[in-house]
């Protein structure tokens, strides 16, 4: 028996309906009635129609859900095994993960396949069907390509991977995932940030924890009173033991500017990526505590207010 779902898609075009209509609307106008017939005789009681509504219309519908929901775990399964073995292998964790993803999509995209022909569609022609579809959805989706072609480069060239700390996009976060069309962030704060690849591939990318070592910086303003000479030694010498600091390159206080209320000093010391912030802040501590002990005054804003008293 002919399925009625490659009835419902065939084009008859050598065969004219005898009331004008289109082939197609008189095929798919027969499929309905033999559909309903069927269906009147099987409510009725007759065994073989009954027979013949379940094996010619309800299976397919049967197979194709069970094909679907068989490939969506099969895709599951596929791709995390596929990741677990390139991650065993000492692949890149990004590298990984991505051809995890994409050995996923192959496995769904077949499990399409295979339940379209459940209905009686030529998969033989499917590459040419969504050849056609994907320059449609290309002109609409310029900017989707777009973003999986940057995407694409980021895993290329990679300048950045999973776990490094970046300013991009307008944004700074650690990298958590990169994927074909985003990359996602995970801020300070623990604030979740998906990012079109677009956005970061065309734009300036900032790999703070790129290098291994990271030098910070903190400003000091002190008095024009005090010595140049004995105000760089008390910052030396208070900088000299920050916890988790580096001892080489060695701790230093730079000279910056005479501004116009204060000597601008700028103290610098060096650590891992991963300790900048606790640096900074006992940085920012030890120079105050050092200039505090040596007597040394940090300018800070005054108003002078002059009264005038009347004579009159």
């Amino acid at each position: 028996m002919t399925n009625p779902f490659t009835l419902l898609l065939a084009q008859t075009e050598d065969t004219p309906a005898e009331d004008g209509a289109p082939p197609a609307e008189e095929n798919i106008n027969q499929t309905l009635n033999d559909v309903a017939s069927t269906s009147k005789d099987a409510l009725s009681g007759d065994t073989d129609a009954m027979m013949q509504l379940v094996q010619t219309y309800a299976m397919p519908v049967v197979w194709a859900i069970v094909i679907l929901v068989a490939a969506w775990i099969l895709s599951k399964i596929v791709g995390n095994g596929v990741r677990r073995s390139l991650a065993k292998g000492k692949v890149d964790e990004t590298l990984s993960r991505f051809f995890g993803k994409l050995a996923g999509y192959v496995i769904l995209t077949l499990g399409v396949i295979f339940a379209l022909s459940k209905f009686g569609i030529d998969v033989t022609s499917f590459a040419a069907i969504l050849a056609a579809a994907g320059f449609a959805v290309g002109m609409a989706l310029s900017g989707t390509l777009g973003n999986f072609a940057a995407g694409v480069m980021l895993l290329i060239f990679r300048p950045f991977k999973v776990g490094d700390y970046i300013v991009a996009g307008g944004t700074e976060g650690t990298v958590e995932e990169i994927e074909l069309f985003t990359t996602t962030l995970n801020t300070l704060d623990n604030r979740h940030i998906i990012l079109p690849n677009g956005l970061i591939h065309g734009a300036v990318i900032e790999n703070v924890t790129f290098n291994k070592t990271r030098r910070v910086d903190v400003n000091v303003g002190v008095d024009y009173g005090a010595s140049m000479k004995e105000s760089r030694k008390v910052l030396l010498e208070g900088i000299a033991n920050i916890p988790s600091a580096l001892s080489d390159p060695a701790p230093e206080a730079y000279l910056v500017e005479l501004a116009d209320s204060s000597v601008n000093w700028q103290v610098r010391v060096w650590c891992d990526p991963a300790d900048y912030w606790g640096v900074r802040q006992d940085l920012t501590e030890a120079a105050k505590d050092a200039l505090d002990n040596a007597g040394i005054s940090i300018p800070f804003p005054q108003m002078d207010v002059h009264m005038d008293k009347d004579e009159g």
